[in-house]
């Protein structure tokens, strides 16, 4: 757990803001990465102060730019960017922990901003809330175009839910759905009306043979039901 830059109490894992003296706390990227300030080509503005952020560098395998509010300490990823921080920042995971994802996953941040939409910093449209992740307790607003914005404090939690085993469990999940739709495919397939009339042509061959007259009222019943 890290301590207040301030009072040096300790700060809870579902906030940055020190409960003690108030202060907000740069949880995230302190002790975590080192990183300079560069001078943005283009200036992007904070979706939730509308203020300027500034552009950071954190040299993961040569330049690494993100963007951050110096306010809410919320920073914007372009896309991939989120992802490839997390795998430079968290290594050697081999199993899941299900008590610590429970945990992460009940926790309420005691910022939190509530349900609410904010616009993209770079197109200004408005952006999608998505869960990022099975269990992570953590909804990111993403731009289908331009990356993706994590509040201030949501990244330290990120990382404890990738070190607790979230990305194999999400995995696991996701393999165990891939194998569920497989099989409800092959139920559907089974039971579409082609499969049906396939059977029904091979019954038909000797109704032809026997009693065409036959043949042809069940044909049309069947046309009938299919339409």
């Amino acid at each position: 757990m890290p301590n207040c830059k301030n009072c040096s109490a300790p700060v809870p894992a579902n906030s940055i803001v020190c409960a003690y003296c108030g202060t907000r706390n740069d949880t995230d990227l302190t002790g975590i990465h080192p990183f300079t300030e560069v001078e943005p080509d283009h200036e992007r503005t904070c979706p939730r102060c509308q203020v300027a952020m500034k552009t950071l560098d954190l040299s993961i395998e040569g330049t690494f730019l993100i963007e951050r509010c110096d306010q809410c300490l919320g920073m914007f990823f372009d896309a991939g960017e989120l992802e490839a921080l997390i795998k430079a920042t968290v290594k050697n995971v081999h199993h899941v922990n299900h008590k610590k994802l429970n945990e992460l996953h009940k926790l309420n941040r005691r910022d939190a901003y509530g349900i609410t939409y904010i616009n993209c910093p770079v197109c200004d449209a408005v952006m999608n809330r998505v869960n990022f992740g099975q269990r992570s307790g953590v909804i990111i607003d993403r731009c289908p175009d331009h990356g993706l914005w994590v509040d201030g404090g949501e990244l330290r939690h990120l990382l404890e839910w990738v070190k607790a085993g979230g990305e194999i469990y999400n995995q696991k999940r996701e393999a165990i759905k891939q194998k569920m739709d497989a099989r409800e495919d092959i139920k559907i397939q089974r039971a579409t009306p082609a499969s049906f009339g396939g059977g029904f042509e091979s019954y038909g061959s000797t109704l032809r043979r026997s009693d065409p007259h036959i043949f042809d009222i069940i044909s049309r019943v069947v046309s009938w039901l299919l339409r």
